[in-house]
């Protein structure tokens, strides 16, 4: 798979928000960013509050502007909170350095990254994996 198709992005959302409801979590909002950081598709539960959306645009922006999953971004800014600072202020605030944020990889090819907020950062990245790993894709979360 050279892109991320928008069939391959909803089955990714698809199965995340599925995850969500299944492991009875709080309303989640699901965004699915392609590998130039263009949303794909994104949508959030009923009764997600309101910077939701933000948030989890945000972890996947920072795992795609980082190469890297939003888990090692969050270990980054605990060893180095004043670069991922000045990043972040060069990035105009976009990055959410919390887990939540994940690569999606074919092989070693970068397809995009999804980012989902809602619950804990750990619930959160749990439910991105798995929409991940459904689609038969590989989940980087850091």
């Amino acid at each position: 798979m050279a892109e991320l198709t928008l069939d391959v992005a909803r089955k990714i959302l698809d199965v995340a928000l599925a995850k969500g409801v299944e492991k009875k979590l709080k309303p989640l909002v699901v965004t699915v960013l392609d590998a130039r950081g263009c949303v794909k598709i994104s949508a959030a539960q009923d009764g997600t509050s309101l910077m939701r959306s933000e948030i989890a645009h945000g972890k996947a922006y920072g795992a795609l502007a980082m190469g890297m999953g939003s888990r090692a971004l969050f270990q980054r800014a605990q060893e180095q909170a004043y670069f991922v600072s000045a990043v972040n202020t060069m990035a105009q605030g976009r990055l959410i350095p919390v887990p939540g944020g994940v690569l999606i990889q074919d092989g070693s090819v970068l397809l995009g990254a999804v980012g989902v907020s809602g619950d804990t950062s750990d619930n959160d990245e749990m439910c991105a994996i798995a929409g991940i790993e459904a689609a038969g894709l590989k989940a980087n979360a850091g």
